[in-house]
């Protein structure tokens, strides 16, 4: 029996079970990691109203209840949009459950109209697939302040193109962002299926 006051020593086992256990764990190599769980950004974004391509009002509460994923455009564009667009047009033969929206980022050249001829051109889906215009202001403020990313006009009095992200973002049913990935990335583009998958079994 130990003294008074003196320390028990601990069992040793369960330290060598540890170690023979991490030991063989290792040497398979393999080491077990929880699955990882959908990017949760969350950033909330706030009401807006714009105009599609078939030129009705659609808005932040007719996209609310419904998954989508929201990417960055401009019809004129020979850069990164013909890229997003065709991820687009992949979501859209993949995933039945989801709504998708192009927001354009040169609304004075990308009318309803134009949109529209865009969208034919590319297989989009109406009903599925919204393509949005309406006042630079508001749009130029909801893709910046909404969803946190960069777009910028062209300088006045040059031929210069807008410039924008190439970022995909996916949106909740309560209208948050809960991520944002890469259309030219590969390992984005993998990530983003599997986060979408996963929010769609979302009740």
């Amino acid at each position: 029996m130990a003294p008074l006051g003196a320390e028990t020593p601990l069992p040793r086992w369960p330290w060598v079970l540890l170690g023979l256990l991490l030991a063989g764990v290792m040497g398979a190599g393999v080491l077990w990691v929880p699955p990882a769980a959908p990017a949760e950004v969350r950033i909330s974004l706030p009401e807006f109203t714009l105009t599609d391509q078939e030129g009705r009002t659609v808005g932040s509460r007719d996209l609310k209840g419904r998954v989508w994923v929201a990417g960055f455009i401009f019809t004129r564009c020979t850069g990164i949009c013909p890229l997003v667009t065709e991820r687009m047009l992949s979501l859209q033969a993949r995933e039945p459950g989801l709504d998708l929206v192009s927001f354009t980022v040169d609304p004075d050249h990308d009318t309803p109209e134009v949109l529209k001829a865009y969208a034919q051109s590319h297989g989009a889906k109406p009903g599925r697939w919204r393509f949005l215009t309406g006042p630079r202001e508001p749009l130029y403020r909801l893709i910046g302040q909404g969803f946190r990313l960069s777009v910028a006009a062209a300088p006045e009095g040059t031929s210069e193109p807008p410039t924008h992200s190439d970022r995909l973002a996916l949106v909740d049913r309560r209208l948050r962002i809960r991520g944002l990935y890469s259309s030219g990335d590969g390992e984005d583009m993998g990530r983003l299926h599997r986060d979408l998958e996963a929010l769609l079994r979302e009740p």
